[in-house]
């Protein structure tokens, strides 16, 4: 019996690597989100404990030099959370780009598959054909043998 061999083998293992290497990327621009996400969380913390030290400062007597660094120092930090969730906006696109890709690779690779899956039945087919085929002229050699000896 013939051995099956997919001629388009080697395309089917680019797309495996390709795949691999899609969800690696990934895997990377999602580490860039949650990086991105943590670092907002410390800026909302940072800012929250701003405006609670500045609470503490308006209970007890006013020093207006310490207020007004306190009320600058809650105006960057709300300037710094405007930054950092736009750069949590970009890591999600990016998140959302090689998630888009991925499931394009994955797509172009089940449809290599398929045709890999295909040409095996074909194969299989055609095998199946050929040992039906010689089973079949054995048969008429072997019945056609015993006829002439009779």
């Amino acid at each position: 019996m013939a051995r099956f061999r997919y001629r388009m083998q080697s395309i089917l293992n680019i797309k495996y690597q390709l795949e691999n290497q899609a969800k690696m990327d990934l895997g990377r621009a999602q580490g860039i989100l949650m990086e991105e996400e943590e670092k907002l969380e410390t800026f909302l913390d940072r800012k929250e404990a701003y405006l609670e030290e500045g609470r503490q400062m308006r209970s007890r007597e006013l020093n207006v030099h310490e207020l007004k660094d306190n009320t600058y120092a809650v105006q960057v930090m709300d300037e710094m959370i405007g930054r950092q969730r736009e750069q949590v906006a970009r890591a999600e696109e990016a998140v959302e780009a090689a998630r888009d890709k991925l499931r394009e690779i994955m797509q172009e690779r089940k449809m290599q598959e398929r045709l890999k899956e295909k040409a095996l039945e074909q194969f299989m087919r055609e095998e199946n054909a050929a040992e039906f085929k010689t089973v079949d002229e054995l048969t008429s050699y072997t019945y056609g043998k015993r006829g002439k000896e009779e």
